[in-house]
């Protein structure tokens, strides 16, 4: 193909051609002619097989892994039914051979220039290295409304502003539990004497069996519980409540423990501290039973954190939060241990000590720093990732790798803005706090700017667990979706683009894009399950844009096992290009 040729072809189809001969694709159009005429054999576009139109299933859905889009049982094709659809678009096209049709939905759009942003795999895992690094001394955690937490904030700042980006952080009192130290949760066999059952401690405590149960590996405080300090003295006792769905077993469990298996379970963490609460229940002891069994720690049930929504809980408390009502989660075989001891015991019957120190009534101080790279216009595009974790564990996948994400894609747009000028958006770089017990920093941030983000909000990226597993056996997929058209028609050809430059990382991993644009209610609705939530449903009646990117394979989640150990750097690289790149493009095209 000579230079006449090379000059007559768009940008984008330049660039397909040197990614695939694995050929930098920056720079100019001129450069890239240069490029191309340098090299051989070139392979002609017009040499080529004509471009079908084809869908195929990973571009409309997301792999199975991610759980929320486990109940979207029908592809979203638009607004007609595909095949009506395509019989249509290819009438048009043999119609007529002037007429094009290119609607956006189908992956179409304006030659836009893509310009592939890099990543730094090392870079990125030594913010996340420094992130964990913060968690508290004990139980590793960044809870938010902590020091530890306001720690993060600083150290975010601070990296954010040594890139060259204004700054701002911004913090937010809210509803938010506080563990204050290291709880107790044991279990005493009493031993029998004559005619009595002997104390469970102390040098008469003759044949009493005492397990105690390690924090953070046996058992787990859930969000906002309450607190508690039941001895063996007060001989609190237990009830069996069964999977949780017989409303009998609650209504009988007024001034005991209620003991819950979450095998076969359908309610969730409101839920079931809700019953406890209109019961007048004494305690919560929640068993996992059934998830993530045998598959990272031995044949056991790891016990995991869950938020509760305390809305609900407060309404159902008659407007007030259980302050003397509390939560735990244990695992499967600590609960073996327990039931043995109180339920299905052939001599005495066990007894319980649940010592929680906890404060959930008031209100705690949460963060969400800010990086600012000024435009020449107000409209913005926000980046964001929660850097707060569960209070137990390093959270190095959720969501420290979301957070060193955005760390990383500040740094390398920085270097792109010193290098090509100020661009016409305004970009901004977000990280929340509170997010685990309620997504609180993204809400409150929301609420205080909504009127400017109504009028001013272009895109809002999240990017909460964009982290693959190191184990492949574990699954290999990055869920992209966002809830516009256009977006997603963007999306779909970056993402061809980046899959072209980086075929090992196409080959290794399975990015699938979906767009979910449905009504809330509907399948095809965009979830409410993280921190994009309020950036695209709380401002009134405008439906915020967004797109966001979860991964695969986290087993660990929410548990204490949730460490660097696992961490894979490289795998952040997907979704850190493909949407820089975008964000990129829309920072300096301000009619896209």
């Amino acid at each position: 193909m000579d230079e006449a040729s090379l000059s007559a072809k768009t940008v984008a189809e330049l660039k397909v051609l040197l990614a695939e001969q694995s050929l930098p694709v920056s720079g100019k159009k001129s450069e890239l002619v240069d490029r191309l005429l340098a090299s051989s054999p070139i392979v002609s576009l017009e040499e080529k097989p004509p471009i079908s139109i084809s869908f195929d299933e990973e571009d409309v859905l997301p792999p199975q892994s991610v759980d929320f889009m486990s109940r979207m049982k029908t592809p979203v094709y638009g607004p007609v039914n595909m095949g009506m659809a395509i019989a249509i678009v290819l009438a048009l096209l043999m119609i007529s051979a002037t007429l094009v049709i290119q609607p956006a939905w189908l992956g179409f759009g304006e030659d836009y220039e893509y310009d592939l942003m890099d990543y730094d795999p090392i870079q990125t895992e030594t913010y996340a290295e420094n992130l964990v690094a913060l968690g508290h001394p004990d139980w590793e955690g960044r809870m938010s409304g902590t020091v530890e937490e306001e720690a993060t904030a600083q150290y975010i700042i601070s990296e954010f502003a040594s890139m060259g980006l204004s700054t701002q952080l911004n913090s937010f009192e809210v509803p938010m539990h506080k563990v204050n130290s290291e709880p107790s949760l044991r279990v005493c066999v009493q031993g029998s004497v004559g005619f009595g059952n002997t104390p469970c401690e102390g040098p008469t405590a003759f044949g009493s069996e005492v397990t105690e149960f390690q924090h953070r590996i046996d058992y787990v405080i859930q969000g906002f519980s309450g607190q508690s300090e039941y001895t063996f003295q007060d001989n609190v006792p237990l009830t069996d409540l069964g999977n949780g769905s017989d409303d009998s077993l609650w209504s009988t469990a007024g001034g005991t423990i209620g003991y819950l298996r979450s095998s076969g379970s359908k309610i969730g963490n409101t839920v079931m501290f809700s019953k406890a609460a209109e019961n007048n229940l004494a305690g919560l002891i929640r068993v996992n039973k059934d998830y993530n069994c045998g598959m990272i720690e031995g044949n056991d049930c790891v016990p995991i954190f869950k938020g509760t929504g305390i809305d609900d809980v407060k309404a159902a408390n008659g407007g007030t939060i259980p302050a003397d009502l509390p939560f735990i989660a244990m695992s499967k075989d600590a609960g073996d241990i327990l039931e043995a001891a109180i339920f299905n015991s052939t001599g005495s019957q066990g007894v319980l000590e649940m010592i929680i120190d906890v404060t959930n009534d008031q209100e705690q101080t949460i963060y969400v720093p800010c990086g600012i790279i000024e435009g020449e216009s107000t409209e913005v595009i926000i980046i964001g990732a929660h850097h707060d974790t569960v209070y137990h564990g390093q959270g190095a996948v959720d969501d420290t790798s979301g957070t060193a994400s955005v760390m990383e894609m500040a740094r390398q747009l920085k270097m792109i803005v010193n290098e090509t000028g100020t661009p016409e958006r305004t970009i901004q770089f977000c990280t929340w706090g509170g997010e685990e017990e309620g997504l609180w920093g993204s809400k409150a941030y929301v609420a205080a700017n909504k009127e400017f983000l109504k009028e001013n909000l272009r895109l809002y990226v999240n990017l909460d667990m964009n982290h693959v597993d190191s184990d492949e056996s574990r699954g290999t997929s990055v869920s992209l979706f966002t809830n516009n058209a256009d977006d997603f028609g963007h999306m779909k050809r970056i993402t061809k683009l980046y899959e072209a430059a980086n075929p090992d990382m196409a080959e290794r991993y399975d990015i699938g894009l979906s767009l979910l644009a449905g009504d809330v209610g509907d399948s095809d609705a965009m979830p409410y399950n993280s921190d994009h939530g309020p950036f695209v449903y709380e401002l009134d009646e405008k439906r915020g844009r967004a797109v966001v990117c979860y991964g695969s394979g986290s087993w660990e989640y929410h548990t204490y096992l949730d460490t660097m150990d696992r961490f894979n750097a490289e795998s952040l690289g997907v979704s850190i290009s493909i949407y820089g790149t975008y964000v990129r493009m829309l920072a300096y095209n301000a009619d896209a």
